[in-house]
């Protein structure tokens, strides 16, 4: 079943300004995990923005869970929870009264809103801070706590959009652990995130999404099949402005098919990693650049991203 159906999606903020989200058509399954997975400012939160019906397309239209998002915005609504990149708390409230608050928003009440209540404090390790004031949270905490809100009605969609930005090592995995789990137990989830390691491990299919464009989607295996067997040669420089230099004069290396710097690192896309090394280190040495750290990877989404916008993913 297509839970979500979104054709030739366009958002403009201005009459005469570029497109923030550039004709972009995906789908999402009954029962995957789908992530847009792109840098800071590719339109990933403005995709939600409109699935979620808080913002109008300037163009294309999409379905949730059967429903169009121009005409029939209260039943999407009630189809889905959404987590937003910025925490929505009430940083005076208790997390109980967070939860219970946003709860009656969603049109719930009485011995249920109760229930869900205790049961989402309990999923996210919070049974004995409910009481608290958000304000007392550490960042973790927070995000957690926002997770649950998002999930209460327990939706057949739920939009997470950058769940795991600025928190701790140990909310992060908590978080990753869980998303999966609720997967597991049929939720639909569509996932943003900037951080490749988190899509390459949540998704069943991945869209990659750059300056507005959707440029491609695909299975992690799919996505890697993009750019066969090259690898990943990354090397950090002592001189922060000495990266886009030496990325110029590597620029004929037999088997080189993409390069790119940012701030004295160096990412090149190969044939082979270790036969292009002793070029690159001896093209380093002429220009008088000294390398703090060498990293060879095996094709993953930094290499398919690099491979089809020619640079990496943080630049």
């Amino acid at each position: 079943m297509c839970l979500v159906q979104a054709r030739n999606l366009i958002k403009r903020y201005t009459a005469d300004g570029p497109n923030a989200v550039d004709d972009v058509s995906f789908e999402i399954y009954d029962g995957e995990i789908f992530s847009l997975l792109g840098p800071n400012g590719a339109g990933k939160t403005t995709i939600i923005s409109m699935l979620s019906t808080l913002l109008k397309p300037t163009g294309g239209t999409a379905t949730v869970n059967g429903h169009d998002i121009r005409t029939q915005a209260m039943a999407v609504r009630r189809s889905i929870g959404v987590v937003p990149q910025e925490l929505a708390l009430y940083a005076e409230l208790s997390a109980a009264e967070n939860l219970r608050f946003w709860g009656e928003m969603r049109g719930l009440g009485g011995a249920a809103l109760g229930g869900e209540i205790k049961e989402k404090l309990a999923l996210m390790d919070l049974t004995e801070r409910a009481r608290d004031r958000v304000e007392t949270f550490s960042g973790g905490m927070k995000r957690r706590l926002n997770l649950a809100i998002g999930l209460l009605g327990n939706p057949p969609l739920i939009m997470l959009d950058e769940p795991t930005v600025a928190i701790d090592p140990q909310s992060r995995r908590y978080i990753l652990d869980y998303v999966k789990a609720l997967n597991q137990k049929g939720t639909s989830i569509l996932y943003t995130t900037h951080y490749m390691e988190e899509a390459q491990e949540l998704s069943h299919r991945i869209g990659i999404i750059d300056h507005g464009k959707l440029i491609t989607l695909g299975t992690l295996q799919e996505l890697k099949q993009l750019v066969g067997e090259h690898e990943m040669l990354k090397l950090q420089l002592y001189q922060s402005e000495g990266g886009q230099t030496l990325t110029e004069a590597v620029g004929e290396i037999k088997g080189l098919h993409r390069a790119s710097a940012n701030d004295g690192e160096v990412t090149l896309n190969v044939d082979a990693a270790e036969e292009a090394l002793p070029e690159v280190l001896s093209k380093a040495s002429e220009l008088g650049l000294s390398i703090r750290n060498i990293e060879i990877r095996e094709p993953n989404l930094e290499t398919v991203f690099l491979h089809l916008t020619g640079r990496a993913l943080r630049d």
